[in-house]
């Protein structure tokens, strides 16, 4: 793979804080020739440097007020049970982000629902319901911070 150069690095930085920048826009604000931007956003795309482009929507638009963190760790007596609880967990619609980890926890699922009466049922019917659980910790959040999936150029 290519080393990225200053311009690349700049390109990618103005993507990443508006991914709908039009070529013209992105060229004038890179300071380079839309032609030459455009070569280098395909050639980052073809390496794999740019790996897609998305909208973010906000949960609370959609009436999902409610977002709580579960730490999960997970009976291993079983050779299968990640793969086991990360197939199961994949099929849950509010759950929106699913990290593994090395330690205690082994697996953190992140829940939207609209309200808590909502989450409750989630969390009886479905999330009780995903094999290989030794322990569940809940964490609710109370105010996003810094949301970023912003990578330091």
């Amino acid at each position: 793979m290519r080393m990225l150069d200053d311009l690349d690095r700049r390109l990618l930085r103005l993507l990443q804080d508006d991914a709908s920048l039009g070529s013209t826009e992105l060229a004038s604000r890179a300071g380079a020739s839309a032609a030459s931007c455009w070569r280098r956003i395909e050639r980052m795309q073809r390496d794999g440097i740019i790996t897609g482009y998305r909208v973010e929507i906000a949960p609370k638009a959609l009436g999902l007020m409610v977002e709580v963190s579960l730490r999960v760790s997970l009976d291993k007596t079983q050779s299968n049970a990640f793969d086991e609880f990360i197939k199961q967990a994949r099929k849950i619609r509010h759950v929106n982000e699913i990290q593994t980890f090395l330690g205690r926890v082994d697996v953190r699922l992140n829940v939207l629902a609209r309200d808590m009466a909502h989450y409750q049922e989630i969390y009886r019917r479905q999330i009780l319901a995903l094999p290989h659980i030794a322990d569940i910790e809940a964490l609710m959040l109370v105010a996003n911070v810094k949301n970023s999936e912003a990578l330091p150029l």
